[in-house]
């Protein structure tokens, strides 16, 4: 009997122990500490953002951003249906109706050729999901946002070190939101950042995270005290986090290759189902891979519980994704009643495999072997 295949193992390189008791050691254990530091200097200097701020969370992120935008009841926010409810929850909290779009025939990204539809006066923003890392039409995007005046804010949970047409990932929204958590390439255990890509937000981003205090100028010696100026919460993560944020990116070249080199194995022993109809991850011409996740899309739903079954049995630990929002207990009586049929298409049919750093090359074609031998006969 082979040993079980766990969906994901967290990376850990073997700093970031050492990185925690000096963090701890140096008396700075609260946010901000030398750690965030050198993590806001690797993403500005070495990745080329404008700005970042590490939050607890992408969740935290995308609500910061709810508060930098000033999202108010009423207000209409666009996003993909096929996506966590962290991107809808941030808009929902401060009174915006979220408006959702469907996903397009070639992958689960926002279809951007429906947005210009589902614009009205009330409309604020739209807030396209790099699903898997793979860049949604951004150009597309913003020629709606522009034309209407709306704001962009990139999910950029998945998309770490991924590009559209050269650029990064969440470099090209006036805010993006990053994740780090366990389930990501790079990790901390729970952890995010948000990239200001709009100067005029940096200065009040700052506000908003040291709970609407001017505590971070205080602490860089721009003012003699600090004060409550703004709304903002608890948003900044303790060093501690950081420190072990800092020891992932130290090694993301080393992480990036391996993680692209399964994908890579994956899509090529998968390539011959695409004869029989079975979807695979679709990279347009303008986005890059950044192995984050791989799927298979299944014919149908019945087959796609047969294949995670399967697996199951065998010990490897395969599993589907998001339900689609617009159908979800909470808002669905909120929906318009518009059918989104790819984002109902994935949320059946979608189911992603195993794809973690140490997963040997011998248990990627156990997987692989299981998967091709489902197909064989079903």
């Amino acid at each position: 009997m082979y040993p079980a295949i766990p969906f994901n193992k967290p990376y850990f390189s073997g700093n970031e122990t050492r990185y925690i008791e000096q963090a701890v050691r140096s008396g700075k254990i609260s946010g901000d500490g030398l750690f965030t530091q050198r993590v806001h200097s690797f993403f500005e200097q070495e990745l080329g953002f404008q700005k970042v701020l590490l939050t607890t969370s992408c969740t935290d992120a995308l609500e910061m951003a709810a508060l930098l935008l000033d999202i108010q009841p009423g207000d209409e926010v666009l996003m993909p249906s096929f996506t966590f409810v962290s991107t809808a929850n941030a808009f929902v909290l401060r009174g915006a109706k979220v408006v959702f779009a469907d996903s397009t025939a070639l992958n689960p990204n926002i279809d951007a050729a429906a947005l210009e539809s589902l614009v009205t006066p009330r409309t604020r923003a739209i807030v396209p999901v790099h699903y898997a890392g793979i860049a949604c039409d951004m150009d597309a995007i913003q020629v709606v946002a522009d034309r209407h005046g709306l704001m962009v804010i990139e999910d950029a949970a998945h998309a770490i070190d991924s590009c559209y047409r050269g650029r990064p990932l969440g470099s090209l929204g006036a805010l993006a939101a990053f994740s780090f958590h366990e389930t990501k390439n790079i990790i901390s255990g729970e952890g995010g950042m948000l990239a200001v890509n709009n100067p005029r937000f940096g200065p009040r981003a700052e506000i908003i995270r040291e709970k609407g205090t001017t505590r971070s100028a205080f602490y860089r010696g721009e003012i003699d005290k600090y004060g409550w100026v703004d709304l903002g919460s608890s948003f900044l993560p303790s060093d501690i986090i950081a420190a072990y944020l800092w020891a992932q990116l130290e090694n993301l070249a080393d992480i990036q290759r391996q993680r692209r080199t399964i994908w890579q194995r994956y899509y090529v022993a998968f390539a011959p189902l695409l004869r029989q109809g079975v979807g695979l991850p679709v990279l347009p011409d303008y986005a890059t891979n950044n192995g984050h996740l791989f799927y298979l899309v299944c014919r149908s739903l019945p087959e796609r519980t047969a294949l995670i079954a399967c697996l199951k049995q065998q010990g490897i630990w395969a599993v589907f994704h998001y339900l689609p929002l617009h159908k979800s207990t909470y808002y669905a009586a909120q929906h318009d009643g518009r059918a989104l049929p790819w984002a109902e298409l994935y949320a059946d049919h979608l189911v992603r495999l195993p794809l973690f750093y140490e997963l040997t090359e011998a248990d990627q074609h156990r997987i692989i072997e299981a998967v091709l031998k489902f197909y064989q006969t079903y």
